[in-house]
């Protein structure tokens, strides 16, 4: 006897989930990653405590300061010595109102001296040295940062704290905004600790080195197959195909990621220790092209079956983007080897974090078409159209996307 046919389900189907959860997170990178365009914005605290003071340097660059006060006066372009002297006062009030620092609890004075300017790899910058008095030599320094959290929430404060003979860093910055640090003598643990944690941060704002490994993982989930001669040309043609297994697409990935983190880890040693120096905006729209390479690899694919060498090769050049981050850290030379693998870790760690969330979804959507149509090809040409305006703006030094 026949069964009856069961009413169709009405619902959604089962891949409508993971669909809406991958599309949300490649929406939230894209419309995030342009505001990265340019270097990110940087500027680099240094303080050293001795007794109740505070001494040390505030580093921000002179674009930035620009933005805020509008330094160049005549429109030129140009921001001369002159227009920056006539601002002093100015720079100095946007500084203090700025970066508040309290000795347990207790607000310390804080006074900027004359300034100056010192050119950094990316730019001029004008240089502020700090003093800060405190009622008691404290045993925890409590530190708020909010310069140009209005302005740019990417915008990111490097600090080095030398307290009892042992150098912390942090990432200060709008995500991060009141940060206490403790002054008593730090173990070796605890600075790993504190790397890592840095390096974790870094790529989770870094768009795009986010990018440009996902652009990297956005094919894992299948394979490039010869899907038969095309017609008179005597030639084959490829097709993407959907892995049957999990653990291909988890192979893959592993190839890829681990050829990144080899490779960056070679050229972040390198910088970090002085060895090995390129300029900031050759790093930078360097970096910007192979995200417009390896988005449109997965579209035309040029290097079929080596994403892993892609990742290699450019991973080279991504390490020293990681490593101009960790110079305005101020590494502790008495534990140079920590904070660098602490960092590199860190790094790692938060690859690993992005490939958790994306790859399962991936898997679970690989065999739609939107998948491959929608996620894959038009995925990887946003991607790509982003990064090709990244480089343009970053090898030229030009303004292009309103962001």
């Amino acid at each position: 006897m026949a069964r009856r046919a069961g009413p169709r389900p009405t619902g959604l189907p089962a891949w409508w989930g993971p669909l809406l959860l991958l599309c949300g997170l490649l929406f939230g990178l894209l419309w995030a990653g342009p505001a990265s365009a340019h270097k990110p914005s940087d500027s680099y605290l240094t303080l050293a405590a001795s007794g109740t003071q505070f001494t040390g340097r505030w580093d921000i660059a002179l674009r930035d300061l620009d933005v805020a006060l509008g330094l160049d006066a005549d429109g030129d372009g140009n921001i001369t010595w002159g227009e920056v002297r006539a601002r002093h006062a100015d720079i100095a009030a946007l500084a203090q109102a700025h970066l508040v620092l309290r000795a347990d609890g207790q607000a310390c004075a804080l006074a900027v001296g004359a300034q100056q300017v010192d050119e950094h790899t990316d730019g001029a910058y004008s240089v502020l040295p700090l003093t800060a008095t405190c009622a008691r030599a404290p045993a925890v320094l409590d530190i708020g940062y909010t310069l140009f959290a209005d302005l740019d929430p990417q915008h990111r404060g490097l600090l080095s704290l030398s307290a009892n003979g042992a150098t912390r860093a942090a990432i200060l910055g709008p995500q991060a905004p009141q940060q206490a640090f403790a002054l008593a003598q730090v173990n070796r643990w605890q600075q790993f600790v504190a790397y890592a944690a840095d390096g974790v941060w870094h790529i989770w704002i870094g768009f795009d080195h986010i990018l440009f490994l996902l652009s990297l993982l956005l094919p894992a989930v299948g394979t490039w197959v010869i899907a038969g001669a095309v017609r008179g040309a005597g030639a084959s043609r490829q097709a993407w195909q959907p892995v049957p297994r999990l653990g291909m697409a988890v192979w893959e990935v592993l190839r890829v990621v681990t050829a990144f983190t080899l490779a960056h880890s070679i050229t972040l040693t390198l910088a970090t220790l002085g060895w090995v120096s390129l300029p900031s905006r050759l790093v930078e729209a360097t970096i910007a092209a192979s995200v417009v390479l390896a988005a449109l690899n997965n579209v035309v694919p040029f290097f079929q079956g080596r994403r892993w060498m892609v990742a290699f090769s450019f991973g080279l050049i991504h390490g020293f983007g990681f490593a101009s981050v960790l110079a305005g850290l101020g590494l502790p030379r008495d534990a140079l080897v920590l904070a660098l693998l602490g960092f590199n870790l860190g790094v790692e760690a938060g690859q690993l974090a992005i490939v958790a969330v994306f790859l399962p979804l991936a898997y679970a959507l690989r065999r739609s078409v939107f998948y491959r149509r929608v996620v894959l090809v038009g995925g990887s040409l946003l991607i790509a159209a982003v990064a090709l305006a990244w480089f343009v703006e970053r090898a030229f030094d030009l303004k292009l996307m309103p962001f």
